[in-house]
């Protein structure tokens, strides 16, 4: 099973996003037939199957085994993933897109260059596997409390200064078999929970 399966194909969105479909994909963390999620979810098998036919027609959810009951065979369900999420390519020319953002300082562009990650990288995470090949990405996530806006701008200055300097020692456009790597660094406030915001 995946960690996480990126969707980006619209009609796969759309399977996953039914709220019964969506919930068979969280129930189908572990195989499971037809008639026990009928049984789960106080629905009836044939409803449960209908689902279950659509989520399996758009590659989210696979046999995961079989066995005979009652003379019939029985088919054992699982998600693909622990976990999806659905890319921006989804939405085709609406999709958010930093290269259209005016203004690098916005909140848009951020969520913008979110969407390109995630586009981007599910991309790379579906030719990896098709290649059989592992993919090499870099993540760091951390919190920092500022003390004031002027502390903010100061780090915001050095993180500048330091991620130029790093690009500048290591870049080199020119490198034979070299391939070119996209940092993104962003930083936002943290959200507050809903009764304290």
């Amino acid at each position: 099973m995946l960690d996480v399966e990126v969707i980006d194909r619209p009609s796969a969105a759309v399977a996953a996003l039914e709220p019964t479909r969506s919930q068979l994909l969280s129930e189908l963390q572990e195989p499971a037939s037809a008639a026990t999620l009928a049984t789960r979810l106080g629905l009836k098998r044939q409803r449960i199957n209908y689902h279950l036919h659509t989520l399996e027609q758009h590659g989210l959810i696979e046999v995961a085994d079989t066995r005979m009951w009652g003379g019939l065979t029985e088919r054992l369900m699982v998600a693909r993933a622990a976990a999806y999420a659905v890319s921006p390519e989804v939405l085709g020319p609406v999709a958010a897109d930093p290269a259209r953002s005016k203004d690098r300082l916005a909140a848009s562009y951020l969520i913008a260059l979110g969407a390109r990650i995630v586009r981007e990288v599910g991309d790379l995470c579906r030719r990896a596997r098709q290649a059989e090949k592992d993919l090499a990405t870099l993540a760091i996530d951390t919190e920092i409390c500022f003390t004031s806006a002027a502390d903010r701008a100061a780090f915001t200055r050095e993180l500048t200064q330091a991620v130029a300097e790093l690009a500048s020692r290591y870049h080199d456009g020119a490198a034979p078999g070299g391939r070119p790597h996209r940092l993104v660094v962003v930083a936002h406030p943290m959200p507050k929970p809903e009764k304290d915001a």
